[in-house]
Order: C-alpha cells, then sequence, then structure tokens
C-alpha cells in the first residue's frame, strides 16, 4: 500500500494548515527537479506524489473527503479521491 498524504508530508493527521504548507514547502524544496538536477525518475515521481498530498490536504473539503475516504476503504483513500495511486 501506499504511503498516506500524511506520511508523504511527514506530518501528523492533525497537522493545521500553516504546518501543511511548511511541510509541502520543504518537502518540494527536496524533491523539485530544477533544484536536484541529478534527480531521477524516482525523484520526480515522488516529487508529484507530495504535490498531489499538498494539493489535497490544503483543501479542507477534499482532506475531509480523503480523511473519510482514508477509514473507510480498504484498497486506499486515491482510490476514493480519483488520486493517481503512485
Amino acid at each position: 500500500m501506499a504511503p498516506s498524504f500524511y506520511d508523504l508530508l511527514g506530518i501528523d493527521t492533525r497537522a493545521s494548515n500553516e504546518q501543511i504548507k511548511t511541510a509541502y514547502r520543504q518537502r518540494a524544496k527536496e524533491l523539485h527537479p530544477d533544484l536536484n538536477p541529478g534527480a531521477n525518475a524516482a525523484d520526480h515521481a515522488r516529487f508529484a506524489d507530495v504535490t498531489e498530498a499538498y494539493q489535497v490536504l490544503s483543501d479542507t473539503a477534499r482532506r475531509t473527503q480523503y480523511d473519510a475516504a482514508r477509514s473507510a476503504t480498504p484498497s486506499g483513500p486515491r482510490a476514493a479521491t480519483g488520486g493517481s495511486g503512485r
């Protein structure tokens, strides 16, 4: 199973919007292809996953939907929210 969006950003499920933004900026800086010219395809995929996590968790409605799917869907929350499932 893929890591949760919370795990991708390294935050707790109770994180505030400010904590989500700070975590995303830190992870994006570490993984952004323009800032890491030696990055490989796996690094690009991780950057895309982190960006998707931020897009979902920073939107209150999408975060609520994600959290509900996460607790109710055995196949994982990304399947229920239309995520990429990487």
